[in-house]
């Protein structure tokens, strides 16, 4: 390509081609493409003051835009190359000259499932009210998170979605909802102005392209306590510094009332990093996520901001929330990024080695030997597989406490058995002498009743003769009969 002209349309395309999320123009060198997230030039010459002005006057197709350019210095703007992507572009003055740095907008929107993000996130889409903030660096994806919830929403619930964007970057279709998508400096001035209004178009979803000042978040603040979900983005790295950006934005005598609307809207706040897959060949998310649970908003209400990243770390069992150093360490035990680049892009690498040695004592070595095989998408996944490891030898312990009280339980059973059994061979002999001496009771008492009877009839025959001698002799008068004795 050296010695060749290219036009802003031509590098966009070639942007795409390369699958670079930005492009950086600026005079005296050659086009910069972010790929993978490392800037590499274009073997092209380099641009002139010239190129960047042609640029210029083909990006910035209005004139308000121009005249925001020659009043700020700087300037947004949403340009599109037709059958290519959209992109989201900033024309700035650097060194007394036009520069300019160009991202990359897909046409189709990537899903949640796409972004391989933990399935909590799902839950910020259902709730009806409250806040929920997307943060992160520059190009750390918080626009397509964003975009992933939005479209979710978008295809799930009946509801009214109004963006107010600057500029508008991903295109959504009505689907399930009706979606209003509103671009400051075309169809509002301002943010503010834009969410004022917003409460008269009977709106369920807000989403507010970024909170770039306290109007702006006081306005945002505002719309999640009316009854209305809201989704916006802040440019800090972990949730306890989002609170903190929060509170700073306000003077100090609005920061009490500050807190105590916060701890009540807010509903979830994200932390967004990218790290290198371990083929070089793309980024993949690592995310910090807490959730307004009672005492996080009680530490935000009582300003304990220092508190809530040790509650966030110790709440992943039942609100799913973890901490950037945990999500680092989901992604590094399955593989998905390397022990190297975990320990580059963790805030604390030392908490990080920690957390790796006391929950997997050989993790770092395997990494250094080439890997470890624990599946897992998220940190609540990783802390599941442990806690069911942990149940399943509390259950063995159990389940071998039951099986030597069951064989001591059926040895007493069968000591019982035998001494059943004794006791039945010992009553069954019983009862044979017992039958054995009924029969010869009943001999005895036949013997008895047979001599009875013999001396009965005896008796009877010794009367018989007495009384036969008493009367004298065998016959009498019958007037002398009343004279014996037996008469």
């Amino acid at each position: 390509m050296s010695g060749q002209v290219l036009d802003i349309d031509q590098l966009l395309t070639i942007m795409t081609k390369q699958n670079a999320s930005d492009l950086h123009l600026k005079p005296a060198r050659p086009p910069l493409l972010r790929i993978n997230g490392k800037l590499l030039p274009l073997k092209t010459d380099p641009l002139s003051i010239d190129d960047m002005q042609r640029v210029v006057d083909k990006v910035l197709q209005k004139e308000s835009q121009r005249k925001k350019l020659e009043e700020h210095l700087a300037c947004d703007v949403g340009y599109g190359v037709p059958g290519v992507a959209r992109f989201r572009g900033n024309i700035y003055s650097q060194r007394g000259h036009l520069a300019a740095v160009f991202r990359r907008v897909p046409f189709e929107t990537m899903s949640l499932e796409d972004l391989d993000l933990p399935s909590v996130i799902k839950e910020f889409c259902k709730i009806n009210m409250g806040l929920v903030l997307v943060t992160g660096p520059t190009g750390s994806g918080k626009s397509t998170t964003l975009a992933a919830i939005i479209k979710w929403i978008t295809a799930n619930r009946p509801v009214h979605i109004i963006t107010i964007e600057d500029p508008v970057e991903f295109l959504f279709r009505d689907g399930m909802a009706s979606i209003s998508q509103r671009e400051v400096g075309t169809d509002t001035f301002a943010f503010g102005e834009a969410l004022r209004n917003a409460m008269r178009q009977d709106p369920d979803v807000i989403m507010v392209g970024e909170m770039r000042d306290s109007e702006t978040i006081h306005t945002v603040i505002t719309a999640a306590e009316t009854g209305h979900l809201v989704f916006s983005t802040l440019h800090t790295n972990s949730a306890t510094q989002t609170i903190d950006r929060i509170l700073d934005s306000f003077s100090a005598d609005q920061q009490s009332q500050i807190r105590a609307q916060l701890a009540q809207v807010l509903s979830a706040v994200i932390s967004i990093k990218l790290l290198r897959k371990p083929d070089g060949k793309g980024r993949i998310a690592a995310l910090e996520i807490m959730r307004n649970s009672p005492k996080i908003a009680k530490m935000i209400e009582k300003g304990n901001t220092s508190e809530l990243h040790e509650e966030l770390e110790a709440s992943v069992g039942y609100y799913r929330m973890q901490s950037m150093n945990q999500s680092i360490l989901s992604l590094l035990v399955r593989n998905a990024i390397t022990y190297t680049e975990a320990m580059e892009k963790s805030p604390d690498p030392e908490d990080l080695s920690l957390k790796m040695r006391r929950m997997f004592p050989n993790i770092e070595e395997q990494h250094r030997q080439g890997g470890t095989e624990v599946p897992a998408a998220d940190f609540a996944e990783i802390q599941e597989l442990l806690q069911f490891r942990k149940l399943y030898e509390e259950q063995e312990v159990k389940a071998q406490e039951r099986m030597a009280e069951k064989e001591e339980h059926a040895q007493y059973l069968e000591q019982m058995i035998a001494d059943r059994d004794e006791q039945i061979r010992r009553l069954e002999a019983r009862v044979e002498e017992m039958r054995q001496e009924g029969e010869k009771m009943r001999g005895d008492f036949g013997r008895l009743q047979e001599e009875m009877n013999q001396k009965m009839m005896q008796a009877r025959e010794r009367i018989k003769e007495l009384n036969q001698r008493l009367t004298g002799g065998g016959g009498a008068a019958p007037g002398d009969r009343k004279s014996g004795i037996f008469r």
